[in-house]
């Protein structure tokens, strides 16, 4: 069994590596203006002070990057979080962190540090994600169950969206409230180097974490008595895929906002791929998240709206039925 599952795991893998590799350059030549990225990027090779060099540098680079990072980290943690909670609904929110980042990227606006510096809206959403992650953690330290972390994160979600609306509600200016919702729908528009090399280092972190625990998930398939009897510390299989979850997902809601369902519908499309095994899940959707939000990005710049639309509405527009059709089926099965 093993030699008919590498060699086609590696062709998956493959496979996605090259897609995304596809839909990053063509996020890098998709845009409002026509950009001869070759040129460019010789420009900035060679120190020339362009302005195809400057866009491409400043804009369409960085969002690019941003893409595939943010995307690799929903997918990635979605099917982390699947694999951990044993549940086909599971996504990236699940552990409250998300809603813990927003909240305090709306601190950052609601407080005017926004409009004192570029880069205290990221910096409130990775201090929210931090006190989230901090909560989390002390929990899966204690040895707390898998149960008692769902909750924990619903008790989180809850809290930080209650507080997110009550900021909303007091914002002395109806133009800092329309701020805050469009920055709540996700995008990945006007993002700069400064927020990757911001969010990268937190999202890498993440994906370290979660990676390494897929022999764990595929253990905890059997149940958690006969992983622990396999040798495998549920303890610290809990903390690595919470700690990895909130790092990946706290820093991508901070610099890009709140996009939904990519970690919901891309390891339902991959699990086939991969004989229904969490632990070769993982890469698989991680690559799937990054082709995904890339491709949704571009389709969000190719559409002939103005202003485009934003990033999180189009990922919702494509997971929410996908999601309907899957609670149809489950429901169905059940049956």
């Amino acid at each position: 069994m093993s030699r008919f599952h590498a060699p086609s795991q590696r062709l998956l893998i493959g496979s996605l590596g090259a897609l995304v590799l596809v839909l990053f350059v063509a996020s890098l030549l998709i845009g409002y203006a026509p950009l001869d990225v070759g040129g460019a990027l010789s420009d900035l090779i060679h120190g020339r002070d362009t302005l195809g060099a400057l866009v491409l540098l400043q804009l369409r680079l960085p969002r690019a990057l941003l893409g595939a990072a943010v995307g690799f980290s929903l997918g990635l943690t979605g099917a982390a979080m699947q694999g951990l909670m044993r549940n086909p609904l599971a996504d990236p929110g699940i552990v409250g962190v998300s809603g813990a980042a927003a909240l305090g990227a709306v601190l950052a606006f609601y407080s005017g540090l926004a409009n004192v510096f570029a880069l205290a809206l990221p910096l409130g959403g990775l201090a929210g994600a931090a006190i989230a992650t901090a909560l989390l953690l002390a929990l899966a330290r204690n040895g707390t169950g898998t149960s008692l972390l769902i909750l924990a994160g619903v008790a989180l979600n809850s809290l930080a969206g209650a507080l997110t609306a009550l900021a909303l509600n007091l914002s002395p200016s109806p133009y800092a409230t329309l701020e805050i919702v469009f920055w709540l729908m996700g995008s990945l528009a006007d993002r700069s180097l400064d927020h990757v090399a911001l969010a990268l280092p937190f999202m890498a972190l993440g994906w370290v974490l979660m990676l390494r625990i897929g022999h764990g998930l595929d253990a905890l398939t059997l149940g958690e008595d006969t992983a622990a009897s396999m040798g495998i510390s549920l303890k610290g299989l809990r903390l690595s895929a919470t700690g990895g979850a909130a790092a990946a997902v706290g820093a991508s809601v901070a610099v890009a906002g709140a996009i939904g369902f990519v970690g919901l519908v891309v390891p339902h499309l991959l699990r086939p791929l991969v004989g229904h095994r969490p632990g070769r899940l993982l890469l698989a959707s991680g690559f799937g998240g990054a082709a995904l939000t890339l491709a949704a990005d571009c389709a969000v710049r190719l559409a002939p709206i103005r202003p485009e639309l934003k990033l999180g509405v189009v990922t919702a527009l494509i997971g929410a039925p996908f999601f309907l059709a899957l609670l149809w089926r489950l429901r169905r099965e059940a049956e």
